[in-house]
């Protein structure tokens, strides 16, 4: 098999553009070489004066549930500082940054492909941070695990803007983090360098990369999560527990009031690449804890022709037009879509699916791998 050669390993062998001062490194669990050296051990190694890691949501360590970052402390590999950046503002950081006494920022941190998910909007806001202090920015990229070749939902609305999205970009956004970072770059204009990756295809998922997965987070175990999550992601702002507490999260969604109608009503509606599986399970923690409750799971069998985000939307309808009486959204959904639309929509029992058009998107950013 083909291997991609990450950012990583790109600097790790030639670390120009972060050897000119004292580095600090933003990175989790997912930073690390084919071999699994972590990127610290990894840079250190390579000669790059790392002084300070930095740690986004989920923790250094990723020990963290969502919604909280680890406590600072020292990493017992390499001796370093480490800072946690998670719900930090503006001010906060770059007082961090100062502290630090860095001259430039490295960011090492695997992204899942969907708007919300949190990483990106760290290097967001690091990336601002580095601008008003004038200090170096580095992307060491890595790939997009869910492919690079489709968007889907509409780009956010800045009335909606949050640390679950940041600028206009879709809700399936498909680009790596370093076309991410050259995309918001337009507005922050930090001193950016993305150091690519070699070899990746956007059609490729992670599995075809030969590189190892790492668990971004506590709560995405594998890659089959991570395709199904920009559309059941959706669920954590309803009352229907998206499967956390079990080992299949975001494949598994699920209520007390559901039966075997959700299951028949989904395969009705023939969505490419996906299949629905009656089921029951009982969450140790999040919604519905200790409850037996009967849901659907999602079983991907076409990755190219699945569209998650309309599987997600469709999840929904169907919900809200089986379970009128017991079916709830609430404001937290309109941060995850990116508008009141979705929600909205929702609760006047209108159908949604159109808000999942596809959306054009790629001609908007600068591409860096075809």
């Amino acid at each position: 098999m083909v291997r991609v050669r990450t950012g990583l390993e790109e600097l790790a062998a030639a670390p120009r553009p972060a050897s000119h001062g004292r580095a600090g490194l933003i990175t989790n669990p997912t930073g690390v070489l084919p071999d699994l050296t972590p990127s610290a051990t990894a840079l250190l190694s390579a000669g790059v004066r790392l002084t300070t890691l930095f740690s986004p949501e989920h923790g250094l360590r990723g020990t963290a549930q969502a919604g909280a970052g680890e406590s600072d402390t020292t990493d017992p590999v390499t001796g370093l500082p480490v800072v946690d950046t998670y719900r930090r503002s503006p001010d906060e950081l770059a007082e961090l940054v100062v502290s630090a006494g860095v001259d430039v920022l490295v960011f090492d941190v695997s992204d899942i492909g969907t708007r919300f998910y949190t990483y990106i909007w760290t290097m967001y806001d690091l990336m601002a941070a580095a601008a008003r202090l004038g200090l170096r920015f580095v992307v060491l990229d890595r790939p997009n695990p869910i492919g690079g070749v489709a968007a889907e939902g509409p780009l956010l609305d800045p009335a909606a803007a949050s640390f679950l999205g940041r600028a206009p970009i879709p809700v399936r956004h498909g680009l790596t983090p370093g076309e991410l970072a050259l995309f918001v770059n337009r507005t922050i204009d930090a001193d950016l360098h993305v150091i690519p990756l070699s070899g990746w295809r956007r059609e490729w998922h992670f599995d075809e990369t030969g590189l190892p997965w790492v668990m971004p987070s506590a709560n995405m175990p594998t890659l089959d999560t991570a395709l199904v999550y920009p559309g059941t992601g959706l669920f954590e702002g309803t009352n229907v527990s998206e499967g956390r507490g079990t080992t299949r999260p975001f494949e598994l969604v699920g209520a007390p009031y559901v039966d075997g109608r959700l299951a028949a009503a989904l395969n009705d509606l023939g969505l490419a690449g996906v299949r629905f599986r009656d089921t029951w399970f009982t969450p140790t923690f999040g919604k519905h804890a200790g409850l037996q409750v009967r849901g659907v799971q999602a079983h991907v069998g076409d990755r190219l022709a699945f569209r998650p985000v309309l599987a997600g939307v469709s999840m929904l309808h169907c919900l809200r037009a089986l379970y009128p009486g017991d079916f709830a959204c609430d404001p937290f959904l309109d941060l995850l879509w990116g508008s009141d639309s979705l929600r909205l929509r929702l609760d006047a029992g209108d159908d949604p699916r159109g808000l999942c058009a596809p959306v054009s998107w790629f001609d908007q950013v600068e591409l860096l791998y075809g």
